[in-house]
C-alpha cells in the first residue's frame, strides 16, 4: 500500500499543532494504518481508496476537519491562463485522453520536492495501474512556453534529453536502451507512433506514460509549474489531475486553466466543479447503528470538508469536492459520517438473527478431494484470489484475456482476480526453491470469469490444481497422478491434444471427466522452460488444474 512520511514538525506550516501521541491516536480513525513512527518523523500506510491523502497537503486536509480547525467544502480559485493545448489526431488511438494545469507560486524547499515525487508515484499505482491508464508529468514552467501539443512522433524523430541522462535519443532508443523505457515500453511499443508533449518552439516536454525531459527537472528554485495527466481512461485523467491541483492549492498554490482542443470538441483543463448526492439519515442510523438527528449528521459532513444543506428531517444535499474521487454512492457519504463520529464511540452489537448452519455440499466435496491428495503425497496451499497480470498472463506465457480487474487495488501486484490457480503454485513454488525436492502440493479455490449473462456479469467457478517439482518431473508422471485423482472420485477420464502456451508442446494434454451426473475439465503437462525461468525456479515442473462443471 503506499506510504507518506513526514516530520511532526512539517504539520505546523498548515496550522496544525498536535501532540504526537494525539496524532497516532487519530491517525487509524481516518481509515489509515501507521506504518513506523519514531521522535522526530512519521509513516503512514494508506488505502488506495483515498488518493487525495497520498500527500501532505491533502492528509493536512482531512486532519484538519476531523480536529473541526477547518470544516467544509475548500473552494480554490480557478483562473484562465489564455494557454491552449493542441492534441493531435494521430495521438486518439494511442493515448487519447490529455489534462493540463498551470500551478504558480509553488515552494519545493526541504523535503516537498521529494514529497511530491512520491505524490506522483503513489498516483501513478493508486489510479494510473501502474502508469497504463493514467502518467503524469510535472514539469517547470518557467523554461517553456505555450501553446502546447500533444502528439503522435514517428519512433525516430522528435530526439530529446530524457530524464536525468545527458544525451539526446529517440523515441524508439528511449523505449529500448533507457531505464524507465525498458520497463514501460510494453505500454505503447506495439503501436506505430509514440506520443510526445511539446511546447512552442518543439521542445519536448515528455514522453507519457514512459519519462520527461530533462529540460523541464524540478529543482528547488522552481516557483511555477505545468501539471500534464494523459491516458486511456477520460475520468480518470481528470480525477488524478483535480487531486493534484487541490493539493498544491493547499499549500498556497495558484490554478490556472487552460484549453485542450481536440481534432473534435474544446475543454477547459482542469475542471474543478463539484457534485451533488443526497443523503438519508435514517439509512444512515441503520447502518452505522447510530442515533443522530440531521444537524448532528450536518456538522460531521461539515468535518469530512464538504458542504450540507438540509432539505427536510430526513434527507441532506451534500456537495463533494473534485477531489474526492472515492464518492460513488450514498453508503460512501454513510462512511465519512461513521469516520466523523469517532469509530471507536460505536457500540458493537449481536446481529438479531438466530441461524442453523448447515455445511455446504461444496466443502464435503473439498474434504474428499483434500483426502485424495494427501494420500497421493500432496501438500495443500491455500493463496489470495488476487494476482497481477504479470504473473497471471505474461510470466506464464498465455496471451491476456478480458478478466475482473481491482479498480482501486492495494498493492501492485494484486490488480486482478484470477482466471486460474496454477500461476499461485508456481508463485508458491518460487518463494519456497530454497525446500528439499520433491515438492508436490495442491490447492482448490476459487476463480472468476466475466459472464454477460450472469446479474453479476460475473461467474464464480471452483478449480483444483497441482504440481510437482523435482529433476526428472516429466509428462508420464503426472498422467498417472491424474488418473489417479479422477478415478477415485469416480471420473471416466479421455484425454485430448492440447495447445496450451504454458506449457511444452507435445508434453501437453487437456482431459475430460464424466460420471452420470457431472462432468469436469483440465489440462495437465510439462511446464514450458521459459515459464520456469520467469519464475526464477531452476527445476522441471509438471502441474495439472481441473474445473468443475
Amino acid at each position: 500500500m503506499p506510504v507518506i512520511s513526514f516530520k511532526y514538525e512539517d504539520l505546523d506550516e498548515f496550522g496544525i499543532s498536535i501532540e504526537k501521541e494525539r496524532l497516532i491516536d487519530i491517525i487509524p480513525m481516518l481509515g489509515s494504518d501507521i506504518e513506523d513512527y519514531n521522535d522526530e518523523e512519521i509513516k503512514i500506510e494508506f488505502f488506495p481508496n483515498r488518493p487525495d491523502q497520498l500527500s501532505l497537503p491533502g492528509l493536512s486536509r482531512s486532519l484538519k476537519g476531523f480536529l473541526s480547525q477547518e470544516t467544509g467544502f475548500p473552494h480554490y480559485n480557478l483562473v484562465e491562463s489564455g494557454e491552449k493545448v493542441i492534441v493531435d489526431k494521430d495521438i486518439l488511438k494511442i493515448r487519447p485522453y490529455i489534462a493540463f494545469a498551470l500551478i504558480k507560486n509553488v515552494n519545493f524547499t526541504g523535503d516537498k520536492l521529494k514529497q511530491i515525487m512520491d505524490f506522483q508515484e503513489n498516483l501513478h499505482w493508486v489510479i494510473g495501474r501502474d502508469r497504463k491508464k493514467v502518467a503524469i508529468g510535472i514539469h517547470n514552467l518557467d523554461v517553456i512556453t505555450g501553446p502546447y501539443s500533444y502528439i503522435g512522433t514517428e519512433k525516430e524523430d522528435n530526439s530529446f534529453v530524457p530524464l536525468e541522462h545527458k544525451v539526446k535519443m529517440t523515441p524508439l532508443e528511449i523505449l529500448s536502451e533507457h531505464e524507465k523505457g525498458t520497463k514501460y515500453a510494453k505500454l505503447i511499443k506495439d503501436f506505430n507512433k509514440f506520443p510526445l508533449i511539446l511546447d512552442s518552439e518543439n521542445q519536448v516536454l515528455s514522453m507519457p506514460p514512459i519519462i520527461n525531459g530533462e529540460l523541464t527537472k524540478l529543482s528547488e528554485d522552481t516557483k511555477n509549474i505545468l501539471v500534464d495527466v494523459t491516458g486511456t481512461d477520460e475520468i480518470a485523467v481528470n480525477q488524478t489531475l483535480n487531486i493534484i491541483c487541490s493539493s498544491f492549492a493547499e499549500v498556497g498554490g495558484k490554478i490556472e486553466s487552460l484549453e485542450i482542443v481536440y481534432p473534435d470538441k474544446t475543454i477547459t483543463s482542469p475542471n474543478l466543479k463539484a457534485s451533488e448526492k443526497i443523503l438519508h439519515i435514517d439509512t444512515t442510523n441503520e447502518l452505522i447503528g447510530i442515533n443522530i438527528d440531521v444537524k448532528e449528521a450536518e456538522k460531521l459532513l461539515l468535518k469530512a470538508r464538504m458542504d450540507a444543506k438540509i432539505l427536510n428531517d430526513n434527507e441532506i444535499l451534500v456537495t463533494i469536492p473534485s477531489y474526492r474521487v472515492d464518492i460513488l454512492h450514498e453508503v460512501d457519504l454513510v462512511e465519512n459520517i461513521a469516520i466523523q463520529y469517532c469509530i471507536n464511540k460505536i457500540e458493537s452489537k449481536l446481529p438479531e438473527i438466530a441461524t442453523i448452519a448447515n455445511e455446504h455440499s461444496w466443502f464435503k466435496n473439498d474434504k474428499i478431494i483434500r483426502e485424495i491428495m494427501v494420500g497421493l503425497g500432496f501438500q495443500e496451499i491455500m493463496s489470495l484470489m488476487l494476482t497481477s497480470e504479470e504473473n497471471h498472463y505474461q510470466k506464464m506465457n498465455k496471451q491476456e484475456k478480458e478478466h475482473v480487474q481491482v479498480e482501486k487495488q492495494i498493492t501492485i501486484d494484486r490488480t486482478m482476480i484470477k482466471t486460474s490457480l496454477i500461476n499461485g503454485i508456481i508463485e508458491f513454488l518460487e518463494d519456497n526453491k530454497h525446500e528439499d525436492l520433491p515438492q508436490k502440493i495442491f490447492e482448490i479455490g476459487d476463480i472468476l470469469y466475466l459472464d454477460e449473462d450472469k446479474e453479476t456479469k460475473t461467474k464464480l467457478v471452483k478449480k483444483l490444481a497441482g504440481a510437482i517439482c523435482h529433476s526428472t518431473a516429466n509428462f508420464t508422471e503426472m498422467k498417472s497422478t491424474i488418473a489417479n485423482i479422477l478415478s477415485n472420485l469416480g471420473y471416466k477420464m479421455t484425454i485430448y491434444p492440447s495447445e496450451n502456451e504454458s506449457f511444452i508442446p507435445g508434453r501437453v494434454a487437456d482431459f475430460i471427466g464424466e460420471t452420470k451426473n457431472t462432468k469436469l475439465k483440465g489440462v495437465f503437462g510439462e511446464l514450458s522452460p521459459e515459464v520456469i525461468v520467469n519464475f526464477g525456479i531452476e527445476y522441471p515442473i509438471i502441474a495439472f488444474e481441473l474445473e468443475f462443471l
